[in-house]
């Protein structure tokens, strides 16, 4: 094998075994970044099913109320 082309092969390696280090660190990135979005979307959920719960529950009470006011009348 001669010199040049070993020389060049050894290049093409280290420029691809770089290019997919760049890569898998692209990856933990994003990686990183979908479950930082992942977590505040679930926090987000749990705040909003708690406000459709305590909402069912004012309604609850008003119609509550209401048949009462109904049945006093």
């Amino acid at each position: 094998m001669d010199s040049p082309d070993f020389s060049d092969q050894l290049q093409r390696l280290s420029s691809r075994i770089q290019e997919l280090a760049d890569r898998c660190h692209r990856l933990s990135e994003e990686n990183r970044s979908l479950r930082h979005q992942q977590e505040q979307l679930m926090g987000e959920r749990s705040q909003l099913l708690a406000k459709n719960e305590q909402a069912r529950s004012r309604v609850e009470a008003m119609i509550t109320r209401l048949k009462s006011l109904e049945q006093h009348t």
